[in-house]
């Protein structure tokens, strides 16, 4: 419902709006990078017809509801210049990784002001001879499947700067999908069995009695966070383990990190049967453009990582069987639900939320980027990423993300609960190099 220049929140982007914490920020965090300087100006003018003349969201801010059993709303603010959302900065030197990393997890733990537009942006110039186009964007705006569309459409097909017709990320014309898009397209109708009921039953006691096991992993976290990523995996070979082995990519890259989780506790003398993990699955139409009010359209799924003792080839097809089942089940449709009604219920929805996401080591996406490379302001992109956030007691995300034929692996984690998560991505390095030598094998 819109009234003038306000306009009010849908349940899901209250929810989100009210779940941040100290310890957890509902913030969306990305990262673009280019091997070559991007213009300031040029950036400034991009970002501006893109995003905040595109986009109502970039220029409204949050504002309470008129009674308190209302939802809150947005309305534009009076205030509102780009030079308080993009800001400039420059790496320290020699401006490598570890630099990037200390300016990035400087900033990660920082509260939006409230009083603005929900999101900020950096450019950072000094990474090696190129530039890193920061953003941090709040989930009250929309799902991070749509930021990462959103954000997606700051770049152009060609250096010579013409976008695409339409805000979509360029792949066969197909919008962004997330690592359940098969998930979508086989939950969009509930299934036609007399079992619906009863699987309806089984995914409400999943959600209500699901337990997470007790691990170095679910420990209380604090406000410091850790950030840290791969280097590119070629696609194709990706692709190849998932051909011979009848699984999909999606299972071939789910676990490697089942089995680099698996490691990381065995380092520490610790094994449990499972983890699980929240996976976000999109539910809007993936060939159409995303609306300019955007919002939260998505759902959350439970998936048991399998984290117990097993060859790589076992493992692979563990996920691959705990994938499908999800597949046949009504969980989107309930997690969806419920998303949007926690969102009304504003005296009891902060417990709901920690009581939820209690069951989870946090949240792991994976967004399938464009096939081909994109340009930023005329520059090639020569990598993209971007962190979900947790909540409650999750310590834990994790962003699979495919770009120009390339995938990589990034951990958004506690500081205290994983001091280093170079680790995990030896890990999950060493988990995929395994998997493709178990399916030459093979």
């Amino acid at each position: 419902m819109t009234t003038g220049t306000r306009r009010t929140m849908g349940g899901a982007d209250a929810m989100w709006l009210h779940a941040d914490r100290p310890n957890h920020l509902m913030v969306i965090d990305g990262i673009m990078w280019t091997e070559q300087p991007l213009d300031w100006a040029r950036l400034k003018d991009t970002i501006q017809e893109r995003l905040v003349d595109t986009y109502p969201v970039f220029h409204q801010r949050p504002v309470d509801p008129a009674r308190p059993w209302d939802l809150p709303g947005w309305e534009d603010d009076p205030d509102f210049s780009l030079s308080h959302h993009l800001h400039h900065a420059k790496l320290r030197r020699p401006g490598g990784p570890a630099q990037l990393r200390a300016f990035l997890e400087s900033k990660v733990s920082r509260p939006l002001d409230r009083s603005r537009p929900l999101w900020e942006a950096w450019l950072v110039d000094g990474y090696g001879e190129g530039s890193v186009v920061f953003t941090r964007l709040h989930h009250a705006m929309a799902d991070g499947m749509a930021l990462a569309q959103v954000m997606l459409t700051l770049t152009d097909p060609s250096p010579d700067g013409h976008p695409d017709r339409a805000p979509r990320a360029p792949q066969g014309g197909r919008s962004l999908v997330s690592l359940a898009t098969g998930l979508v397209r086989s939950t969009l109708s509930l299934p036609r069995v007399p079992g619906t009921a009863l699987q309806g039953l089984a995914v409400t006691r999943k959600l209500l009695l699901d337990v997470l096991p007790e691990t170095l992993l679910s420990r209380d976290p604090g406000v410091a966070k850790r950030l840290a990523w791969s280097q590119p995996h070629p696609l194709a070979e990706v692709k190849a383990i998932g051909r011979s082995t009848g699984s999909t990519v999606n299972d071939v890259l789910i676990a490697a990190l089942s089995g680099a989780l698996a490691r990381y506790l065995d380092s520490f003398d610790e094994a449990v049967d499972h983890l699980t993990t929240m996976v976000p699955v999109n539910i809007r139409p993936v060939d159409q453009p995303l609306p300019r009010e955007l919002g939260n359209k998505f759902a959350l799924v439970m998936l048991h990582l399998p984290t117990a003792e097993m060859s790589v080839l076992q493992r692979l097809d563990e996920v691959h069987r705990r994938m499908a089942h999800i597949k046949q089940s009504p969980e989107v449709f309930i997690t969806s639900a419920m998303a949007e009604g926690i969102g009304h219920l504003h005296a009891i929805e902060k417990p709901l939320v920690d009581f939820f996401a209690g069951k989870a080591i946090g949240v792991t996406t994976n967004v399938m980027g464009p096939t081909e490379p994109r340009y930023l302001a005329g520059v090639e992109v020569t990598g993209v990423l971007g962190w979900v956030p947790g909540s409650g007691g999750q310590t834990l995300g994790v962003c699979i993300f495919s770009y120009a034929d390339t995938v990589r692996i990034g951990f958004k984690v506690d500081a205290a609960t994983v001091p280093d998560p170079e680790q995990l991505i030896a890990f999950f390095d060493a988990e995929l190099a395994s998997l493709q030598d178990a399916a030459l094998d093979r």
